[in-house]
């Protein structure tokens, strides 16, 4: 997901999508450490959505919930 897409989002919505990433990095990690992961390089682009998410979330509570236009 881009990061023009996540700033579209509602905080709401960020904080659901913020779930859902959460545990598909659990699920990405455990199908890890059983040897059953085909694309190790979800972990990482996993972790950057994460932060990706982490980072609007926090530009709208300094914002106070507006987006600046």
């Amino acid at each position: 997901m881009k990061i023009s897409e996540i700033k579209t989002l509602s905080v709401e919505e960020l904080n659901t999508k913020l779930k859902e990433l959460n545990s598909e990095l659990f699920n990405l990690r455990f199908s890890h450490a059983t040897r059953n992961l085909a694309n190790p390089m979800r972990i990482h682009e996993c972790k950057k959505e994460i932060a990706r998410v982490k980072t609007v979330i926090r530009e709208k509570q300094l914002n106070g919930g507006n987006d600046g236009k």
